[in-house]
């Protein structure tokens, strides 16, 4: 597996490109970084994009799944609750953001402990509402792509949209069942592991 971050720079967004060594096929996580830079990534390591995989549907996340889409053909993966986030400007705040609205639906919605396979690489989905209805969390091995529900000794807001602190306080606790070597790389920040933040996040101890 490889993983490779790229930082949209005003909203300090993390875009993430996880691709399979042997077969060549990836899958791209959250794109709010430019699109430009996505696809020279991609280009430059011969990647094939087959999913665009969302952990929520907030507007800097969401930037250039369009335009992705258009340009790869993949398919949009997001949970099922995020569905009315991702189908209202408003709700999912690009219309409030200086870069495009954004509007669209999934191609496929999934569930808690869904699994999807794309090379040898299988991720798994784990639902972890709270910064949004449908946030979720992708683990794949020792990985784990955390969205805006952890960050780097924080968590994500829950005062937008669909915010729940008490769902947050939930998911929170699902994640410490995790083993501590797991590495996270979370929507915005520097990378972690759980067993840092488990030791010192205040908001998981």
């Amino acid at each position: 597996m490889r993983l490779e971050k790229i930082v949209e720079n005003c909203m300090g967004e993390n875009t993430y490109v996880v691709g399979d060594e042997n077969s060549k096929k990836c899958i791209v996580v959250d794109p709010g970084a430019n699109f430009i830079d996505i696809m020279n990534y991609v280009k430059k390591m011969n990647l094939i994009i087959e999913y665009i995989v969302l952990t929520h549907g907030h507007g800097d996340h969401i930037t250039n799944v369009l335009t992705l889409k258009e340009a790869t053909n993949a398919k949009i993966v997001a949970h099922e609750e995020e569905k009315e986030i991702l189908q209202d400007k408003k709700k999912n705040l690009s219309a409030s953001l200086p870069s495009n609205t954004v509007e669209f639906d999934a191609d496929i919605y999934v569930k808690d402990n869904d699994t999807l396979k794309v090379g040898d690489m299988k991720l798994k989905f784990i639902h972890t509402p709270g910064h949004t209805p449908g946030s979720m969390c992708i683990k794949i091995d020792k990985h784990m792509l955390t969205g805006d529900t952890l960050f780097a000794g924080s968590i994500g807001r829950t005062d937008f949209y669909g915010g729940d602190y008490k769902k947050m306080e939930k998911s929170l606790e699902k994640l410490e069942k995790h083993d501590d070597d797991i590495t996270i790389y979370p929507g915005h920040g520097p990378n972690s592991n759980l067993k840092i933040e488990k030791m010192t996040n205040p908001f998981m101890r």
